[in-house]
């Protein structure tokens, strides 16, 4: 038997003293089998297609047979996401701060090796309950006996981490500026990237900066490395060490489309039914699509900045190979018309595939314009 809920929860408050909330959507399994879940969305500001996802994941789970809990949290920073300047939602960094709002999880490496010591005969079980809770109390005691006090940033932060902690598998859903659809995978679980309904992944090291999806991961990747040290050994991925941490790039900002989001939704159910959190019935048996997947490590996925200011034509396609020397993008700058070259060609000299580029046609020297793949290969 499985009990839905809703709950608000409270991050911060404005000058004002009016609350800022969160809603949080859970599903309670009363005899979890499998492990348990949590989702988010709209971290940043703009990136609001995940919130259309959230909805049809609640859509589609009315009717799933659920094998663990599930917590899905739409509307993640309310900061972000109401912090407007004309048509534009801004969103991505702490207005006071300048902090990227994905850059503000915590995680203390420092308790690794002493942890591992200290539980070093503990039986699996022992280990995943009690390094779980020294994580939860390490958030607590910065929510809650920070005599310095937090920034905005790092109590929503905290807050959400908090209930991500208690989970197994974690997705932090997210846009691109203009996107195509990409995983952050990380490398020790890459087969799972074959289960998302997404064309292009980005396999991550093991290592932390910040983000949600390491902030998962990365303490229990340490973990076992510690452990294997000490010459206990342990599969990350498995067992207790079966944490997996991704971030979803959903497409392009400032949109939701609930169709796609739909489809979204059910290649996110293709990976929960590969991880037995929800189960294949008479109704339903979520699959991933057959389609070309390309990845590469995040050491290969480069950042091409404007070699100068004007008005760029994007013209490269994303997902799809891109010769050398054929262009990516075009600039035109009037003030040279009629005494110079009014259009620039953009290319590089070796084959790329390109993911995602600028929002606007208005660019600066040295913005960055296009975001693309090197030495990828297929999946």
């Amino acid at each position: 038997m499985n009990i839905f809920k809703k709950e608000v929860m409270h991050v911060g408050e404005m000058a004002s003293g009016a609350k800022l909330t969160v809603p949080v959507y859970i599903y309670e399994c009363q005899q979890a089998k499998a492990p348990s879940v949590y989702i988010q969305a709209n971290m940043h500001g703009a990136e609001v297609q995940g919130n259309a996802v959230i909805f049809q994941l609640l859509e589609e789970l009315k009717y799933c047979d659920i094998q663990s809990n599930i917590t899905l949290v739409p509307y993640a920073n309310p900061v972000a996401c109401n912090h407007k300047n004309g048509e534009y939602t801004l969103g991505r960094f702490d207005p006071i701060t300048g902090v990227n709002w994905n850059r503000m999880y915590h995680f203390d490496e420092e308790v690794i090796s002493p942890f591992a010591e200290q539980n070093i005969d503990a039986t699996e079980a022992e280990i995943k309950a009690n390094f779980q809770q020294l994580l939860l109390d390490q958030i607590k005691q910065k929510l809650d006996h920070n005599i310095w006090g937090l920034t905005t940033g790092q109590r929503i932060a905290y807050q959400l981490q908090q209930m991500a902690h208690q989970a197994d598998l974690v997705l932090d859903l997210h846009t691109g500026p203009i996107s195509s659809k990409h995983l952050y995978c990380p490398e020790y679980t890459k087969e799972s990237a074959n289960y998302f309904d997404i064309p292009h992944t980005i396999f991550i090291p093991n290592d932390f900066d910040g983000a949600m999806d390491e902030a998962t991961f990365c303490p229990w990747w340490n973990l076992q490395q510690a452990y294997q040290k000490l010459g206990r050994n342990f599969v990350m991925g498995q067992g207790a060490f079966a944490k997996e941490g991704f971030t979803v790039e959903l497409g392009s900002q400032e949109q939701i489309d609930l169709a796609v989001a739909r489809k979204d939704a059910l290649g996110i159910l293709s990976y929960l039914q590969y991880k037995s959190v929800v189960v294949k019935n008479n109704k339903q048996d979520f699959k991933p699509q057959q389609m070309t997947r390309y990845a590469c490590y995040l050491k290969d996925y480069k950042a091409l900045y404007s070699p100068m200011g004007g008005m760029v034509d994007y013209l490269a396609e994303f997902g799809k190979p891109l010769p050398a020397g054929e262009p990516l993008a075009r600039i035109l700058r009037m003030d040279n018309y009629g005494d110079g070259d009014p259009l620039h060609n953009i290319s590089l000299d070796e084959q790329v595939l390109p993911i995602l580029h600028f929002a606007s046609a208005s660019v600066n020297q040295g913005t960055e314009l296009y975001k693309v793949f090197i030495n990828y290969f297929e999946i």
